[in-house]
């Protein structure tokens, strides 16, 4: 049955359907053979059920304020922000793409939305600087990951509901492995320039950084909002994301005036189009996953996997492998949904901590969206700066070893995501 399941949708992904048809193709066919009393009324039940949670209603309020942020100037005020502060150090450029990457995570959660913003501003000063073009675009989709680990994460909130985990509590967690990231690539960054011999740029006069840091201060209200409101218990997470897009509408709107009114319509148009392919993944993939549980066919394929006596570090070891996998070929938040549940079992009879799993679990789904074949963000970096594909991917491989590495990092030292989270939420 799991063979013939696969079959099926790895046909039509050939065939050139897109995911959510296969995702739900696939478990009709074979509930159609082998359960045909049950009715297909049942899988419109459980896509409805799938969506019905109300913490999904934060997904679209970040989608539409991270939309608002990219139609204005708050990404390249950050930009300038730290370009001015690093810029003339070796590899500056670089890096100031990996921490505005960072930064804006904190106002978008999406890597696709990343890479718009700040691979658009960002790619004509590396390629100015002589970086080469397959460094720039690898260097921009994987800096880009860092979005959904930072605060606000669509990963963590899909996560969290499928999970039953605090929403909260998974955004504190990731910004200590986002963090980390950022370091390692900023690393990486300063030795490839050295090595490439890429000049540095004049470095800027305080009186310039500071004018640089006026300019770019209220984007910083965004995580002040977020984890701040979070971690006050000002309010929760759902509401964080409703007061998110108000001040991104003032910010843009009222103050910076370079979003005008009459373009919200539009803005908020393109934010109902992608909200609605979320929701859709979201509904089929708790389908899927439902029609698996049903069919108990975790018992038949992961006890052999994890064995009879397994520690909580081998167990966090094939989630981080499975979930690699799986999103090298699907979308995240479809390999989020089905295989979250499949793995609850093992994580709650070895009592790892669910918070943690969740930081593994998104940290493998951000890696997932800019490695090869399918990863959602070396597609949005072949329409946006129209590049072919095999020389957007020519040099991932770097930057993909380095997430695993901290990926491994992660699972051997989970202090690195639950440190944060212990204080804040007073668990120390």
């Amino acid at each position: 049955m799991l063979q013939l399941m696969v079959g099926i949708m790895f046909l039509l992904l050939f065939l050139g359907f897109p995911m959510m048809v296969p995702l739900i193709a696939a478990p009709l066919i074979i509930m159609n053979i082998y359960y045909p009393h049950l009715g297909q009324t049942i899988m419109a039940q459980q896509m409805i059920r799938g969506i019905l949670p109300p913490s999904l209603l934060a997904v679209p309020m970040f989608i539409l304020a991270a939309d608002i942020m990219t139609a204005g100037s708050t990404a390249r005020r950050l930009v300038d922000f730290v370009r001015d502060i690093i810029g003339h150090v070796n590899g500056g450029m670089a890096i100031t793409t990996s921490i505005t990457c960072t930064l804006f995570g904190a106002v978008s959660g999406s890597t696709q939305a990343t890479v718009v913003a700040i691979g658009g501003t960002m790619r004509p000063y590396l390629l100015e600087d002589g970086y080469d073009d397959s460094f720039t675009t690898a260097l921009i989709i994987n800096s880009s990951d860092i979005a959904l680990l930072i605060p606000p994460s669509i990963g963590m909130i899909i996560y969290g509901v499928v999970s039953g985990s605090s929403i909260g509590e998974l955004f504190i967690a990731g910004i200590g492995p986002g963090i980390l990231i950022m370091i390692l690539f900023s690393a990486y960054c300063y030795i490839y320039a050295k090595k490439e011999g890429i000049p540095v740029r004049e470095k800027k006069s305080w009186g310039q950084r500071l004018e640089s840091f006026k300019r770019a201060l209220l984007a910083f209200g965004f995580p002040i909002i977020i984890i701040g409101g979070i971690y006050s218990g000002l309010f929760s997470p759902t509401e964080a994301s409703a007061v998110s897009v108000l001040y991104a509408f003032i910010l843009e709107v009222l103050i910076y005036r370079n979003v005008h009114l009459n373009q919200i319509k539009d803005i908020a148009l393109s934010t109902g189009m992608i909200t609605a392919v979320v929701f859709i993944l979201v509904g089929v993939g708790n389908a899927f996953s439902w029609l698996i549980s049903f069919a108990r066919i975790p018992q038949m394929v992961l006890p052999p996997i994890i064995g009879d006596d397994p520690t909580q570090v081998w167990v966090l070891f094939i989630i981080a492998v499975a979930f690699f996998i799986g999103c090298m070929f699907v979308d995240p938040i479809v390999v989020i949904m089905v295989l979250t549940p499949l793995f609850q079992p093992y994580v709650d009879l070895l009592g790892i901590d669910p918070i943690l799993v969740g930081t593994v679990v998104t940290l493998q789904a951000a890696i997932g969206s800019a490695t090869p074949p399918f990863g959602c963000d070396i597609f949005t970096a072949i329409a946006v700066f129209r590049r072919p594909y095999l020389e957007v991917i020519r040099k991932t491989p770097v930057f993909i070893a380095i997430l695993l590495f901290a990926s491994a990092l992660l699972i051997f030292f989970p202090q690195i995501a639950l440190f944060l989270r212990d204080l804040a939420f007073g668990y120390m």
